[in-house]
């Protein structure tokens, strides 16, 4: 797998620009189509350091799933949300790239040019 990975969902404006992104930048990368192979909970936790931030940093609260699993019950741990998202990933932020140990959220998608500098 390429040093550079991109968790992408092709149906989001913003993936498709990061996606365009590192394209134009000539940056060699490997796409995970999260929704397809979702992310287990080692790989979300391990996506969670690289990012430096707390599962509830990355949950996109406006999606059903979001509100049907009541991830934003207070009463859930960490961990009980890393597996959560495990098995519902379009709550998952996106699109995210990871490069050599480091991850950025696309929002907005320059944002993951930090990563290269």
């Amino acid at each position: 797998m390429s040093k550079t990975v991109i968790f992408h969902n092709p149906r989001c404006s913003k993936s498709r620009a990061t996606l365009a992104i590192l394209e134009d930048q000539k940056i060699e990368f490997s796409v995970v189509k999260y929704l397809d192979s979702p992310l287990n909970e080692s790989g979300i936790s391990k996506l969670l350091t690289e990012l430096n931030m707390d599962i509830r940093d990355i949950l996109r609260k406006n999606e059903t799933d979001y509100k049907e699993q009541e991830f934003s019950d207070p009463a859930l741990s960490d961990a009980e949300l890393i597996t959560k998202l495990s098995q519902f990933p379009k709550v998952m932020e996106r699109p995210i790239v990871s490069h050599l140990g480091n991850a950025a959220i696309g929002r907005p998608p320059e944002n993951v040019l930090s990563l290269f500098k």
